[in-house]
């Protein structure tokens, strides 16, 4: 059996697989452009560098089953990603405020015989209509840092959610029942 490698540099994603009993051998982040091309929308963005990142990782460990994945969290056509400042971070949360929006996840599993298998999830989140207290409050909790949408659903920010439909794991980075059907369709977990 191939070791598993997850090309992702996130925290979460590692966590979420530990909570399932996954430890993959290696984490070999993929330094891929995540620049949306000109008119490319959330979900197909998604999908896309999922796959890059499998496939770059792959490049650097040929042998094993690369597993990576990618969030993107859209309102309507737009694509919300990870904040540069706090002051966008403020932006996107008022953008998001009272309103419903996409979060999406690819995710890509290819084998060491350079098959790609790809899964892509959609949840739909709600947040409440936030104050400007509490969107002040939320960045300077910093805990927007790096996070697509400029908000972390496992942290402070589940307390505004007021409605979820899909997967909880999806939004927080890794759709763990789809990445155990792809892990399961190679073989590399029991069915």
């Amino acid at each position: 059996m191939p070791a598993l490698v997850l090309a992702s540099a996130s925290p979460r994603r590692l966590e979420l697989l530990a909570r399932i009993g996954i430890v993959p051998s290696q984490v070999l982040p993929a330094e891929i452009d995540e620049t949306p091309l000109k008119g490319e929308l959330p979900r197909p963005l998604a999908a896309r560098l999922a796959a890059g990142k499998a496939e770059a990782a792959a490049c650097l460990a040929p042998e094993a089953l690369v597993l990576a994945a990618d969030t993107v969290v859209g309102l309507g056509r737009r694509i919300l990603g990870k904040p540069a400042d706090a002051a966008e971070a403020a932006r996107f949360l008022t953008l998001l405020s009272g309103r419903r929006h996409r979060v999406y996840t690819g995710v890509a599993l290819r084998t060491p015989d350079g098959k790609l298998r790809t899964r892509l999830v959609e949840s739909v989140v709600g947040l409440q209509r936030l104050t400007e207290a509490q969107v002040a409050d939320y960045v300077g909790s910093g805990e927007w840092q790096g996070k697509a949408g400029g908000y972390a659903i496992q942290g402070r920010a589940e307390m505004y959610v007021r409605f979820l439909s899909g997967s909880h794991s999806n939004v927080v980075g890794l759709p763990l029942f789809e990445t155990t059907q792809l892990l399961r369709g190679v073989g590399w977990l029991r069915p």
